[in-house]
């Protein structure tokens, strides 16, 4: 399936996908559903044979694949490990994505992997840092790297510019794109303050390979409300209000709906990639 037919022809098939989840491999084969793209965490893949890859090789001859990771630690300062960047790039060659994606995080520490997505401080120094991982990633694979802005609950004292600021620096010295993930936007207004319409309207739109969004879950911890980026729900109306504005700016950009935790049935999913197919489709009619 060519490239351009995904992305550049939004009348003939609107660039929306699904992660591609193990409870819906059979269900994906047995009813084709109508989708551009699905996208797999790369982690999920970096063995040698085995059911999944079989699955996905069946689905990767009808289908486009984005591939995501989430453990490459691209804010690490002590630098990515070289070895999982090496199988990062054997699932590359594998599947020739259309789509290569990681997060502005951290999880690695003295060679111990701490499982999750670690904020660090947006300063010069860690601007180098990630800057440095990124050419050396990018480098090894072979490909352009789109990089994902967090979900945040904290904030660092010793940070020096806004997190807009810091990942358009870093897409501009490295080349990379953006990953824009509008439910973290929201997510990190909520918790943190600011207006996630502010941060979205500022966003470069040419530097956007890739759109999440997703549900989120709000959490009363002493008596303040959190929002937690937990990936179990529908997009919440807010965030598709941010959504069709960004698209009625930037035009069509290929969106993912992300789901990990209590994973519906597909036909959930479907309905969800379907909004966002209605939406970018009805903005786009709108500007022809």
């Amino acid at each position: 399936m060519p490239l351009d037919y995904i992305w550049q022809a939004p009348k003939k098939m609107t660039p929306v996908g699904v992660g591609l989840k193990t409870e819906h491999f059979d269900h994906v084969l047995r009813t084709m559903p109508p989708l551009a793209f699905f996208e797999v965490h790369a982690e999920n893949y970096m063995t040698a044979g085995g059911a999944h890859h079989r699955y996905l090789e069946t689905i990767a001859e009808s289908y486009a694949l984005s591939v995501h990771g989430v453990g490459m630690s691209l804010g690490s300062a002590e630098g990515v490990d070289m070895r999982h960047v090496e199988r990062f790039r054997e699932v590359i060659d594998l599947y020739k994505p259309v789509l290569v994606s990681e997060h502005l995080a951290w999880s690695v520490s003295g060679g111990t992997y701490l499982n999750d997505l670690l904020p660090l401080p947006l300063t010069e120094e860690s601007l180098r840092v990630v800057t440095d991982n990124v050419n050396r990633v990018q480098d090894f694979i072979g490909r352009r790297l789109l990089v994902e802005n967090p979900s945040s609950y904290l904030a660092f004292k010793s940070s020096e510019m806004p997190e807009l600021e810091f990942l358009t620096r870093l897409c501009e010295a490295t080349g990379a794109g953006m990953l824009l993930d509008i439910n973290n936007v929201y997510v990190s207004a909520r918790n943190m303050g600011g207006e996630a319409k502010d941060y979205l309207d500022h966003v470069p739109e040419a530097l956007v390979g890739e759109i999440h969004l997703a549900g989120h879950l709000r959490k009363d911890i002493d008596g303040v409300e959190l929002r937690i980026d937990d990936h179990g729900s529908r997009v919440a109306d807010e965030v598709w209000a941010l959504y069709r504005d960004f698209i009625r700016r930037a035009g069509p950009k290929p969106t993912l709906i992300e789901w990990d935790t209590d994973v519906p049935p597909f036909e959930t999913l479907a309905d969800e990639a379907g909004k966002a197919a209605d939406i970018m489709k009805a903005e786009y009619d709108a500007h022809v």
